[in-house]
């Protein structure tokens, strides 16, 4: 059983550390490959012994390439529009490890405190983001709100929830279909940093939106 554990370990080494000259797109691709050969390898093993490691290895790293998400070149020129329509505003865009594109939207541009009505200067960020996705149709949208602790958890599970509610509810009205949105309000339990001063709980104010391009959506060269 040792061999086909090792070889899985190593392929799981290989693919999450990457290769300079890999495409986003390979890297994505590798690192699902070696993380499915690793748990494949395990259950492989488990189940008959060092023979079953080594198929499971091989279906594990088949499972892997194939599941996940993509960081497409679609992908990556809807990160760069972002970075520019929202340069200056606070906003921060991303890539996240599972290959999503993340815009963190700060309280003092999207809501007013304890309310959910969009802030007029939130509405521009909108505006750009509704045509990046128009023109990436293939992508899965995931809003979250958040809130500080300020309150009860009866008030600020619902209020995060309304905020990612209307940010979609916004987005649809400019042209992106509901049918591609997921929306969830994690109230004040993921707070990025102490709820010790009024400019943490600022911080803590926040709408994420994470942008995915699932790998079987990827029918065309990158």
């Amino acid at each position: 059983m040792k061999s086909p554990l090792i070889t899985s370990s190593l392929l799981l080494a290989l693919a999450v550390t990457g290769c300079a000259n890999m495409t986003e797109t390979q890297k994505g691709t590798a690192k699902g490959a070696g993380i499915g050969a690793g748990v494949g390898a395990v259950v492989g093993a488990l189940a008959g012994g060092g023979k079953g490691a080594a198929i499971g290895a091989a279906v594990g790293a088949g499972a892997g390439a194939i599941g996940g998400n993509v960081w497409s070149r679609r992908m990556e020129e809807q990160k760069q529009q972002m970075e520019q329509a929202t340069a200056g505003t606070g906003v921060q865009v991303s890539q996240t490890a599972d290959n999503r594109l993340k815009l963190d939207i700060p309280s003092d541009i999207s809501f007013d405190s304890g309310k959910s009505d969009i802030k007029p200067n939130f509405r521009p960020v909108l505006d750009s983001f509704a045509q990046s996705l128009t023109a990436n149709p293939a992508t899965k949208v995931t809003i979250v709100g958040h809130t500080d602790n300020t309150g009860t958890d009866a008030v600020n599970n619902p209020l995060s929830l309304n905020r990612a509610a209307h940010a979609r509810d916004y987005l649809v009205t400019r042209g992106a279909a509901a049918s591609r949105f997921t929306t969830e309000g994690r109230g004040s339990h993921e707070p990025l940093v102490e709820n010790n001063s009024d400019a943490n709980r600022a911080k803590n104010r926040r709408v994420e939106i994470f942008v995915a391009e699932p790998q079987a959506a990827a029918t065309t060269p990158q």
